[in-house]
């Protein structure tokens, strides 16, 4: 009997990836990755509607995932789409041009444009695979156009909440200088932090003794923190940074221009210009979290994507 190959694909707000891997009896075996910015929710928050633009970057991109998934053997495929997809009134023209390429693995297949609840708990799922954490175990994935809060403990979700802040969002609402001004930097606070204080209310953080951190913002801040001079995956999965050194990093991007991000090793030339609103995020977290007593920040690079294709090859699916 052929061994199972499923091919997994996230698109997000600004980013969108690809893994296939191989169902064993221990597990996913990883055949391939791969991640592009499309920044499929480019001016979103403004009018209401996916750029042709956009929707052009995402169907050249997926038409190579499926090429790629294809060659690699894979009879099982799923993509999920987030924040961006959620929002705006042109979906089905997303939609239409997800079916025309994954229809080539799966006869009817599209894009799942599913609720911020399966988000966080496809999250949770991904990030804790295999790696060592203390229970309470908060899970923090920071995308483009959303931001989801998972507590969870004994890979369970007891809580779960998606706000509406993300990297993408953050700075086209507010951070529209380069470097941003003071008074954008105040203001991209304060939807941040009202954000926040939302999601505290429903996903508590007292207790919590585990901070995990998923996605783009997260693994290029800790590899920023290490110090690499290039991208690492292996060196980034499960790396720790403690709190104080993260929020000093934070600030000194948030106060950088776009160019002087880029010329930064690890730094994806996509997410230059918006990982300031990233930072300021991740910023404002961790000085909550250091509140009720945690001291690091831990980082997977393993997420989402994890988690959807762990459901593909689970049987009868």
């Amino acid at each position: 009997m052929n061994p199972l190959i499923v091919a997994a694909i996230d698109c997000g707000t600004n980013s969108i990836r690809l893994y296939v891997a191989r169902a064993s009896d221990a597990g996913l075996v990883e055949l391939h990755r791969d991640m592009r910015i499309v920044r499929l929710g480019q001016g979103v928050d403004a009018t209401g509607e996916f750029a042709a633009e956009a929707l052009e970057r995402v169907r050249v991109a997926l038409a190579d995932y499926v090429s790629t998934a294809l060659e690699l053997g894979a009879t099982r495929v799923r993509m999920v789409a987030t924040s961006a997809a959620r929002d705006v009134s042109n979906r089905d023209a997303f939609l239409d041009l997800t079916a025309a390429a994954l229809g080539r693995i799966t006869p009817g297949a599209r894009a799942e444009v599913i609720a911020g609840t399966e988000e966080a708990e496809l999250s949770y799922r991904g990030a804790t695979a295999g790696l060592s954490a203390d229970d309470p175990a908060l899970v923090v994935d920071l995308g483009g156009g959303s931001t989801e809060l998972v507590v969870g403990s004994g890979g369970a979700v007891a809580h779960a909440y998606s706000a509406d802040i993300g990297c993408v969002r953050i700075t086209e609402r507010a951070l529209r200088s380069d470097p941003p001004t003071a008074a954008e930097v105040a203001e991209a606070t304060f939807h941040i932090d009202a954000a926040l204080d939302e999601a505290t209310a429903l996903v508590p953080l007292d207790g919590v003794r585990t901070w995990i951190g998923v996605a783009g913002t997260f693994t290029t801040l800790a590899a920023l923190a290490h110090g690499l001079t290039e991208y690492d995956p292996a060196l980034i999965h499960g790396s720790r940074v403690p709190l104080g050194d993260l929020v000093a990093l934070c600030r000194r991007l948030v106060a950088m221009t776009s160019a002087e991000r880029l010329a930064l090793g690890p730094m994806h030339p996509g997410r230059a210009d918006v990982i300031g609103g990233g930072a300021l995020v991740a910023m404002r977290l961790a000085e909550r979290l250091a509140a009720v007593g945690v001291t690091e920040l831990t980082v997977s690079e393993h997420d989402i994507l994890d988690g959807v294709a762990m459901g593909l090859a689970e049987p009868g699916n």
